[in-house]
Protein backbone atom coordinates (compact mmCIF):
# COMPACT_ATOMS: atom_id res chain seq x y z
CA UNK A 1 0.00 0.00 0.00
CA UNK A 2 2.91 2.46 0.77
CA UNK A 3 4.25 2.11 -2.43
CA UNK A 4 1.58 2.43 -4.15
CA UNK A 5 0.31 5.67 -2.28
CA UNK A 6 4.42 6.53 -3.27
CA UNK A 7 3.79 5.88 -7.13
CA UNK A 8 0.81 7.79 -7.00
CA UNK A 9 1.92 10.79 -5.29
CA UNK A 10 5.07 10.78 -8.06
CA UNK A 11 2.68 10.76 -10.91
CA UNK A 12 1.10 13.36 -9.47
CA UNK A 13 4.25 15.76 -8.99
CA UNK A 14 5.41 14.71 -12.69
CA UNK A 15 2.01 15.43 -14.40
CA UNK A 16 2.33 18.77 -13.92
CA UNK A 17 5.81 18.82 -14.66
CA UNK A 18 5.68 17.20 -17.75
CA UNK A 19 3.05 19.58 -18.99
CA UNK A 20 5.21 22.71 -17.92
CA UNK A 21 7.91 21.69 -19.92
CA UNK A 22 6.39 20.82 -23.21
CA UNK A 23 4.73 24.58 -22.85
CA UNK A 24 8.06 26.01 -22.38
CA UNK A 25 9.96 24.16 -25.45
CA UNK A 26 6.58 25.64 -27.61
CA UNK A 27 7.53 28.96 -26.16
CA UNK A 28 10.75 29.37 -26.51
CA UNK A 29 12.17 31.73 -29.14
CA UNK A 30 13.80 30.15 -32.68
CA UNK A 31 17.43 30.30 -32.05
CA UNK A 32 18.52 33.04 -34.65
CA UNK A 33 22.11 32.67 -34.02
CA UNK A 34 24.25 30.05 -35.94
CA UNK A 35 27.64 29.89 -34.84
CA UNK A 36 28.60 26.49 -36.50
CA UNK A 37 26.85 28.14 -39.61
CA UNK A 38 29.18 30.80 -39.66
CA UNK A 39 32.23 28.81 -39.04
CA UNK A 40 31.33 26.95 -42.31
CA UNK A 41 30.95 29.89 -44.17
CA UNK A 42 33.71 31.03 -42.86
CA UNK A 43 35.84 28.15 -43.77
CA UNK A 44 34.73 27.94 -47.36
CA UNK A 45 35.88 31.45 -48.40
CA UNK A 46 39.51 31.38 -47.14
CA UNK A 47 40.46 30.71 -51.01
CA UNK A 48 37.69 32.75 -52.84
CA UNK A 49 38.86 35.57 -50.61
CA UNK A 50 42.56 35.09 -51.11
CA UNK A 51 41.87 35.58 -54.92
CA UNK A 52 40.65 39.00 -53.48
CA UNK A 53 43.09 40.84 -52.43
CA UNK A 54 44.01 43.90 -54.72
CA UNK A 55 47.03 46.20 -54.40
CA UNK A 56 46.09 50.16 -54.49
CA UNK A 57 46.94 50.33 -58.02
CA UNK A 58 44.07 47.80 -58.71
CA UNK A 59 41.72 49.08 -56.22
CA UNK A 60 41.54 52.96 -57.59
CA UNK A 61 41.20 51.31 -61.30
CA UNK A 62 38.35 49.28 -60.17
CA UNK A 63 37.11 52.97 -57.55
CA UNK A 64 36.73 54.54 -60.73
CA UNK A 65 34.39 52.44 -62.44
CA UNK A 66 30.80 53.53 -62.25
CA UNK A 67 29.35 49.70 -61.39
CA UNK A 68 31.76 49.97 -58.55
CA UNK A 69 30.69 51.17 -54.41
CA UNK A 70 33.56 51.45 -52.18
CA UNK A 71 31.71 50.46 -48.82
CA UNK A 72 33.45 51.83 -45.35
CA UNK A 73 31.61 49.94 -42.70
CA UNK A 74 33.69 51.53 -39.50
CA UNK A 75 32.10 53.22 -36.92
CA UNK A 76 30.45 56.47 -38.54
CA UNK A 77 33.10 58.63 -36.01
CA UNK A 78 35.77 56.88 -38.14
CA UNK A 79 34.32 57.12 -41.01
CA UNK A 80 33.77 61.24 -40.47
CA UNK A 81 37.08 61.77 -39.67
CA UNK A 82 38.64 60.30 -42.37
CA UNK A 83 37.30 57.76 -45.43
CA UNK A 84 38.54 57.15 -48.96
CA UNK A 85 36.94 59.85 -51.24
CA UNK A 86 33.61 58.67 -52.39
CA UNK A 87 33.17 55.81 -50.02
CA UNK A 88 29.84 55.06 -48.80
CA UNK A 89 28.95 54.49 -45.14
CA UNK A 90 27.14 51.85 -43.32
CA UNK A 91 28.24 50.68 -39.91
CA UNK A 92 29.23 47.06 -39.88
CA UNK A 93 26.93 46.16 -36.86
CA UNK A 94 23.82 48.11 -38.99
CA UNK A 95 24.13 45.26 -41.45
CA UNK A 96 21.11 43.97 -42.54
CA UNK A 97 19.34 42.70 -45.93
CA UNK A 98 17.13 45.96 -46.55
CA UNK A 99 19.68 48.36 -45.25
CA UNK A 100 22.09 46.73 -47.74
CA UNK A 101 19.86 46.46 -50.85
CA UNK A 102 19.23 50.07 -49.63
CA UNK A 103 22.93 51.11 -50.80
CA UNK A 104 23.58 48.47 -53.04
CA UNK A 105 20.63 47.33 -54.60
CA UNK A 106 22.34 45.45 -57.51
CA UNK A 107 24.32 42.03 -55.79
CA UNK A 108 26.33 42.51 -59.10
CA UNK A 109 27.84 45.30 -58.14
CA UNK A 110 31.45 44.97 -57.55
CA UNK A 111 32.19 45.97 -54.03
CA UNK A 112 35.69 47.37 -52.38
CA UNK A 113 36.02 47.26 -48.77
CA UNK A 114 38.57 48.00 -46.24
CA UNK A 115 39.61 48.77 -42.74
CA UNK A 116 41.79 50.88 -40.51
CA UNK A 117 44.38 47.89 -40.55
CA UNK A 118 45.34 49.00 -44.38
CA UNK A 119 46.79 52.54 -43.27
CA UNK A 120 49.23 53.23 -41.17
CA UNK A 121 48.22 56.93 -39.98
CA UNK A 122 48.72 59.12 -37.09
CA UNK A 123 44.72 59.60 -37.14
CA UNK A 124 43.34 57.46 -33.91
CA UNK A 125 40.29 56.20 -35.79
CA UNK A 126 42.75 54.58 -38.42
CA UNK A 127 44.90 52.84 -35.39
CA UNK A 128 45.57 49.41 -35.62
CA UNK A 129 42.80 46.70 -34.54
CA UNK A 130 44.26 43.37 -33.80
CA UNK A 131 44.98 41.40 -36.64
CA UNK A 132 42.62 38.70 -36.36
CA UNK A 133 39.84 41.03 -35.70
CA UNK A 134 40.76 43.51 -38.59
CA UNK A 135 36.68 44.40 -39.77
CA UNK A 136 37.40 43.46 -43.27
CA UNK A 137 37.71 39.59 -42.44
CA UNK A 138 33.42 39.89 -41.18
CA UNK A 139 32.42 42.29 -43.95
CA UNK A 140 33.80 40.03 -46.38
CA UNK A 141 32.16 37.11 -44.81
CA UNK A 142 28.73 39.03 -43.98
CA UNK A 143 28.35 40.42 -47.70
CA UNK A 144 28.69 36.97 -49.53
CA UNK A 145 26.58 35.70 -46.59
CA UNK A 146 24.15 38.10 -47.80
CA UNK A 147 24.43 37.03 -51.67
CA UNK A 148 26.99 39.77 -52.80
CA UNK A 149 30.36 37.99 -54.67
CA UNK A 150 31.66 40.42 -56.65
CA UNK A 151 33.78 41.60 -53.54
CA UNK A 152 37.52 42.61 -53.26
CA UNK A 153 39.58 43.82 -50.26
CA UNK A 154 42.36 46.24 -50.22
CA UNK A 155 45.65 44.23 -49.24
CA UNK A 156 48.82 45.83 -47.80
CA UNK A 157 49.17 48.00 -45.05
CA UNK A 158 49.41 52.00 -46.75
CA UNK A 159 51.27 55.23 -44.93
CA UNK A 160 48.95 57.65 -45.34
CA UNK A 161 51.04 60.17 -46.24
CA UNK A 162 51.91 57.84 -49.77
CA UNK A 163 49.10 56.27 -50.28
CA UNK A 164 47.28 56.67 -54.11
CA UNK A 165 44.19 56.33 -52.92
CA UNK A 166 42.62 59.30 -52.16
CA UNK A 167 41.63 59.71 -48.04
CA UNK A 168 39.31 62.52 -47.34
CA UNK A 169 39.70 63.88 -43.45
CA UNK A 170 37.49 65.98 -41.37
CA UNK A 171 40.52 68.77 -41.01
CA UNK A 172 40.58 68.28 -37.40
CA UNK A 173 43.90 66.76 -36.63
Amino acid sequence: MKTLFSKYLLIIFLIPIGFGCSRNNKNQPIDKVDYDGFVILSDSLSKYRETRLIDETTFNDFRSDANTIVLDTRSKEAYDEIHIEGATHLNFSDFTEKKLRKIIPSKKTRILIYCNNNFDSKIPSLYDKSIRLALNIPTFINLYGYGYKNIYELNGYLKEENTKIPLMTNNKN
